[in-house]
């Protein structure tokens, strides 16, 4: 299943997915992450499925969606691993603006260092960047990137892309208790963002059960101050730190809608139980996935979470 969704999104809407790259294949290991460990990490592009075969996932989901009079906003890309591994993103992108809906591209940032990266996020109406720091040391203790990159060099070509871009650019940093929110820390990052002239800068925290443990959430000061040297900087900035709500698309297939799904975003337990009220299903469908280690629960900061379990997380399968 390489579409999915659509799922609800603060910053874009009603987002259809676009899964676009096998499972955990990222050139960033983050501690955070909501899907599980990085096992491939990589750093140079591939071709991972044909640009008509993700065409044609999203074209079929598109129309189930459309009989079930769902929106979209937005298609996007947003991956269990970094979305510009893919040679074909380009590609894809053209194709998929044929169905006359948005493009959106949510990336690391870390491979925008080549220029062919930078050429097809070009073609994006969206694009998302995530920078936790601007400090080498806490970058490879937060994001563990592949050995080959440079943050430095990440940083300036960021720089270079903002300057050219003209769809919108955001940016998203998220705070790990510990980690990266000293306000010194945050101070550095609050201005490299605004040199990049976002349309919007977002401040973040875990939200979703995390690939490490004892990943902790910042308190509400430390949350609070953040935001306020990200304002000091510039004007559009916003918190992503509530759940973004239980209105999951249903596309007329309950299974295949829950494990795309789950595969890139784990969903609480009320966003399972308003989509099986959509489907007309009840729990037992839930019971059969976790029996069949499709599913697994999970708690996290005092909600539970169902997620794809990885071991059986292939795009083209139930």
């Amino acid at each position: 299943m390489i579409a999915f969704g659509p799922v609800p999104s603060r910053r874009l809407g009603q987002s259809l997915g676009i899964n676009n790259i096998p499972p955990k294949n990222c050139s960033y290991a983050c501690v955070y992450c909501q899907v599980g460990k990085t096992s491939e990490l990589k750093h140079r592009r591939n071709e991972y499925y044909k640009p008509e075969d993700i065409f044609g996932d999203v074209q079929e989901l598109v129309v189930r969606l459309k009989k079930n009079r769902e929106k979209i906003d937005y298609f996007t890309f947003m991956p269990d691993g970094e979305p510009t591994l893919d040679i074909n993103l380009g590609n894809e992108i053209d194709l998929l603006k044929l169905l006359d809906y948005k493009v959106a591209v949510i990336t690391n940032g870390s491979l925008i260092t080549h220029r062919d990266i930078q050429n097809d996020l070009m073609k994006a109406d969206y694009v998302s960047l995530k920078i936790d720091t601007t400090d080498k040391e806490i970058w490879k203790k937060i994001n563990r990137p592949h050995k080959s990159l440079n943050l430095e060099a990440i940083l300036e070509s960021m720089v270079h892309f903002s300057a050219v871009y003209n769809g919108r650019l955001t940016t998203v940093t998220m705070l790990v208790d510990g980690i990266n929110t000293t306000p010194f820390h945050i101070q550095s990052v609050a201005e490299f963002v605004s040199e990049l002239h976002p349309y919007r800068a977002y401040v973040a925290i875990p939200t979703r059960p995390t690939a490490e443990k004892g990943v902790r959430i910042p308190d509400e000061s430390t949350i609070n101050r953040a935001f306020q040297i990200f304002k000091e900087k510039m004007d559009q900035v916003e918190y992503l730190i509530d759940y973004e709500g239980n209105d999951f698309g249903y596309s007329g297939e309950i299974e295949k809608d829950l494990l795309g799904i789950a595969a890139v975003h784990p969903l609480k337990l009320e966003s399972v139980e308003k989509l099986l009220e959509k489907a007309n299903a009840n729990w037992r469908v839930i019971e059969d996935l976790l029996s069949q280690e499709k599913l697994r629960e999970v708690e996290y900061a005092g909600s539970k979470f169902y997620m794809r379990s990885l071991a059986n997380n292939n795009n083209n399968k139930l």
